[in-house]
């Protein structure tokens, strides 16, 4: 594949990831009635290593050992850390309030990939769009509520989720310039995460009543968040970042609040205000802006 090709494609995967994990909050909120935040975790990553090793089950031979310490590191910081402290932030705070913060990832991400990679600096269009991006996620976020409300540990957990996803990233470009598939890349990240996840799981405890899987619709929700969202939207997301980059695939993060908009209406029946539109509205042009290579003159 050509280089112009895989730039295409790489901004198409990037969307379509965002998009589909935009739906998740729906699988995670049905399971979380049912299972612990660490038990949904565990149990995503299993799926998604079982269904990786199966699709491709050839060993990754990795000649630095140095080199493990860059997958131990994706899998601390963008899968057990993000996930945890996202997942206890939503306990202490706002929803409206983790949803605004949780979209500001591109910028952590810029910010945490510029550090370590001068090459990757973004100019003042991603600025820009970030800014116009952030007002229509606020829009979304606060829509029918009258005030902001601020909850200082919650929401600092929900920003420490953001500067974890930042260091994944940092990890990963370092990672995808290293000719490995990315398929068996992304099964090793997802072995780590299981292994740092077991000490977590023996402390808070895990439930053994397997009676909880007889309901189609638990067993429907993590076949989903597994084998899709897991599985298949890390590897394709993983295949962005090395094909367009950490900070322009990161952008794509602003599509997930308008998944979440028409999924609320779509599946919760909630009503489609014009807030919300013109939210959306903003964060399209605040995603188009941001992937412009060079500054928009008025």
């Amino acid at each position: 594949m050509t280089e112009d090709k895989k730039q295409i494609v790489g901004h198409v995967i990037a969307c379509g990831t965002q998009i589909m994990w935009g739906a998740t909050f729906v699988s995670t909120k049905v399971l979380l009635g049912v299972f612990s935040p660490v038990e949904v975790l565990m149990i995503r990553c299993l799926l998604a290593f079982l269904a990786l090793y199966l699709f491709y089950p050839h060993h990754l031979k990795v000649e630095e050992k140095k080199k493990e310490l860059y997958f131990m590191g994706s899998a601390l910081c963008g899968i057990v850390l993000y996930f945890m402290l996202e997942n206890t932030a939503l306990t202490m705070t706002y929803a409206s309030n983790v949803g605004i913060i949780v979209t500001c990832a591109p910028f952590f991400v810029a910010v945490i990939v510029s550090i370590f990679y001068k090459s990757e600096k973004p100019g003042k269009n991603f600025f820009l769009g970030f800014v116009i991006a952030i007002s229509g996620v606020i829009m979304i976020s606060l829509n029918g509520q009258q005030s902001f409300h601020l909850n200082p540990l919650g929401d600092f957990l929900a920003f420490l989720a953001m500067i974890t996803w930042g260091m994944y990233s940092a990890f990963m470009k370092r990672v995808s310039h290293w000719q490995y598939p990315m398929i068996a890349v992304t099964r090793r990240i997802y072995f780590y995460a299981i292994i740092f996840l077991i000490p977590v799981a023996a402390v808070q405890g895990v439930s053994l009543d397997v009676t909880r899987f007889y309901d189609v619709k638990i067993v429907g929700n993590f076949l989903f968040l597994g084998l899709c969202a897991s599985a298949l939207g890390f590897l394709l997301w993983n295949v962005a970042t090395k094909w367009i980059g950490a900070v322009k695939t990161s952008v794509y993060i602003y599509v997930s609040p308008i998944v979440t908009v028409f999924l609320s209406v779509l599946v919760l029946h909630e009503k489609l205000t014009m807030i919300s539109v013109l939210g959306a509205a903003l964060i399209l042009v605040g995603l188009y802006i941001s992937q412009q290579k060079k500054f928009l003159q008025g």
